[in-house]
């Protein structure tokens, strides 16, 4: 995980998927937890899709806090204490590998994934939320490149040395 101190970026430590309300009217799923606000409060991902079950952050709003379960709260102008804002869930599926990719980290549901099991955050299996950080590549794509170049230069030695074997046993099979 890489912190951010976004009040609004959340990461999930463990199972499960954000719902978000996709263009064509479907739920979308994905694991980037890159949220902001709308002009209407809602909070919505990077490309601009509503966060489902909606959460409404009022305009004027600080001390965003969303927990470890999904409860968000803020402080609203003119109050003391923080007001509870939504819920944020998370979607859990039987199978993750059979969701189909839309891109743009975007899921959708097939047959393979089987139905969502929607539920609060830290319960039943489900991970917990991390604010004001997000989810990183598993992957170094700098130590991946040069694996592969190393790869790559050892089945050149390999492949020449085959050759050079083959080359000196045709030369001895024609001069014997």
């Amino acid at each position: 995980m890489i912190t951010t101190d976004n009040a609004l970026d959340v990461a999930i430590d463990g199972d499960g998927f954000f719902q978000v309300l996709m263009p064509d009217g479907n739920i979308g799923y994905t694991r980037n937890g890159t949220f902001s606000r709308n002009a209407d409060g809602l909070m919505t991902t990077s490309s601009g899709y509503v966060v489902q079950p909606q959460v409404t952050i009022p305009s004027g709003s600080s001390q965003i806090n969303i927990s470890q379960d999904g409860l968000v709260t803020a402080l609203l102008a003119g109050e003391a204490a923080p007001s509870e804002l939504g819920q944020v869930t998370l979607a859990g599926f039987a199978n993750p590998r059979g969701l189909k990719a839309l891109g743009e980290n975007f899921l959708v549901e097939t047959a393979a994934s089987g139905a969502p099991a929607i539920g609060i955050p830290f319960t039943e299996g489900r991970g917990k939320l991390v604010q004001g950080s997000l989810e990183s590549s598993n992957v170094n794509v700098v130590q991946q490149l040069v694996e592969m170049i190393e790869t790559q230069r050892a089945y050149e030695v390999s492949s020449k040395s085959i050759t050079a074997a083959d080359e000196m046993m045709k030369y001895i099979s024609n001069n014997l």
